[in-house]
């Protein structure tokens, strides 16, 4: 338990202190005009309390991950503390934090286009695809998840069906896809946000009151299908520590942030809280069932992931708390699912020029997108599943990087960002050398080169940016 509190209490230090420092380097212009003052249309940029706006990007960025990958996480042990804790201070809220603010800086444009200012058009085509792709597997993803959990709650009738609820998600997302920021996401999220806190709050008191027999860091475990914590974890706890995902919702907020100061609480502050709910779920799950992890993977072996959130809910929480503790994680992936096929939308727009100020033109490019979303739920992609994770993590790498040359344009300190760039291009080569869909190499080579291949990319950086003339504009 001594460690699951200090991994807390190190998440909230981590924001009050590394959160300045990060601001500083990036270095705000509180007399700036943001794309909220500038640009404003009434649909996608529009002034929201800052409150609000770090309300609706928690929510965004906080779908299944932060809850199922805690507990597929868990399995290996105590370390899953450690990477939560560092992943999500010194790199996931450091890109969700540059995403958001580059964004700012440029009109609020996705994050696509931004990564093809800084890194050439090649890449911009590259990072075009891999949005898309990855957006349209979360929408669709959390369109069935929840639809799963709302049948199994014992409802009768047409609301123990599972069509049913796809057909009512389906609908809410295309509304909040189409109408403007502040007609539905902005009012109903509130109401999502308490269920979520509820949640969290809910399972982490309860795991501190009864005294659940939560491992400590070094206490000896091993993953039960022998899988290594490098670069595995880096990969399965993705939305609680780093999440390229994180990346497409930022230019949301960025469209709507009032002023450059409050970039820090929204960014930065919503990857933290995200990670706070993944340490709960991660701790929780390690100590609610009897044997301990060995009994985590017996249940996830009978019902995955869903399975243990219910037990868990109802065991620590009691039938009533439990059902609003899961209503809390089905508004998770509801509320990052609507905002996938919004910010599908905008990259569209973004990407042929076209206006959203009218209905025709929102239309237009939200009826194939929702099309599309809705062929997928009935084709099994568990083959193309498997490299989303992989996907993820590399969107977020990439957008790192693109981070790292923003920062030597403006001639600001680089290395807040080349260092977790550098080390999450680790995680991704080792990870694409050893798994089955990729090269399946050993750990003995993959291990090495994956090292290497990172060491030598900053490095390769850091003396090109330090050798750049001032008046050279290309870096890549």
């Amino acid at each position: 338990m001594n460690s699951f509190i200090l991994a807390l209490v190190a998440l909230i230090a981590g924001y009050f202190l590394y959160s300045q420092f990060v601001e500083r380097c990036f270095g705000i212009d509180t007399e700036r005009l943001t794309p909220a003052m500038e640009r404003a249309d009434g649909v996608d940029y529009v002034v929201l309390p800052w409150y609000k706006i770090f309300l609706i990007q928690f929510l965004n960025i906080a779908g299944l991950g932060p809850i199922f990958g805690a507990i597929l996480g868990a399995l290996y042990g105590p370390v899953a503390f450690i990477w939560i804790v560092f992943g999500c201070i010194f790199a996931g809220s450091v890109h969700d934090y540059f995403s958001g603010m580059m964004s700012v800086r440029h009109q609020g444009q996705s994050i696509p286009e931004i990564v093809g200012f800084y890194l050439g058009p090649r890449v911009c085509q590259f990072m075009r695809l891999l949005s898309v792709v990855l957006l349209l597997l979360v929408g669709t993803v959390f369109m069935v998840g929840p639809a799963s959990l709302l049948s199994n709650l014992g409802f009768t009738g047409v609301f123990a069906d599972k069509t049913f609820w796809l057909m009512v998600i389906l609908a809410y997302y295309f509304l909040a896809t189409i109408l403007p920021i502040d007609k539905i996401i902005a009012r109903i999220y509130p109401l999502f946000a308490i269920a979520l806190l509820f949640m969290a709050f809910g399972i982490g008191g309860m795991l501190v009151i009864k005294g659940l027999p939560v491992p400590e860091i070094g206490t000896p475990s091993a993953h039960p299908d022998g899988l290594a914590v490098w670069p595995m974890l880096c990969i399965t706890i993705a939305c609680g520590a780093i999440s390229g995902f994180h990346a497409t919702q930022s230019p949301l907020m960025a469209r709507c942030i009032p002023n450059e100061v409050y970039g820090r609480r929204v960014f930065y502050g919503a990857m933290v809280a995200e990670g706070v709910v993944t340490l709960i779920w991660a701790a929780a799950a390690m100590a609610f069932f009897p044997n301990g992890i060995e009994g985590l993977s017996e249940i996830l072996g009978q019902g995955g992931p869903s399975l243990v959130v219910n037990e868990i809910a109802i065991g620590l929480m009691g039938s009533l708390g439990g059902m609003l503790a899961i209503l809390g994680v089905i508004a998770c992936p509801i509320t990052s699912g609507d905002t996938a096929f919004r910010s599908l939308r905008l990259i569209f727009a973004d990407m042929f020029g076209i206006k959203q100020t009218g209905m025709v033109r929102r239309l237009m490019l939200a009826v194939p997108l929702f099309l599309a979303g809705y062929l997928l739920t009935l084709v099994d992609f568990s083959i193309i599943w498997r490299y989303f994770a992989f996907s993820n993590q590399a969107l977020a790498t990439i957008v790192l990087w693109t981070a790292a040359v923003y920062m030597v344009r403006q001639m600001r300190n680089f290395w807040v960002v080349l260092i977790p760039a550098g080390f999450m291009t680790g995680v991704c080569s080792t990870y694409i050398l050893m798994v089955p869909e990729g090269f399946a190499l050993s750990a003995d080579i993959a291990w090495p080169t994956g090292i290497v291949l990172a060491l030598s990319s900053v490095v390769a950086f850091a003396v090109k940016a330090t050798m750049k003339d001032e008046n050279d504009e290309e870096l890549v």
